[in-house]
């Protein structure tokens, strides 16, 4: 059973550090700095989340469940 923590502990920071990777990512892009190291050249961050909210938001019912279905996968972590 350990292990299992252990596993889910390393998930949980791995989550944590794409999301802060990603806020990272949207700040930079937002202050105008280009594109960051770590990110291939030609990608937009903001230009991917938005399309995936929009893609949400079109599907009405079904993408307000989705949205909700997700966060409450990552409140549960």
């Amino acid at each position: 059973m350990d292990i299992v923590g252990k596993v889910k502990g390393w998930v949980g920071n791995l989550a944590d550090l794409g999301v802060s990777l990603l806020a990272l990512t949207i700040v930079a892009e937002l202050l105008g700095l280009g594109s960051v190291p770590f990110m291939p050249d030609g990608i937009s961050v903001i230009d991917n989340v938005t399309g995936v909210v929009e893609t949400l938001g079109s599907s009405g019912l079904v993408g307000l469940l989705a949205v909700w279905v997700l966060w409450a996968i990552w409140q549960r972590k």
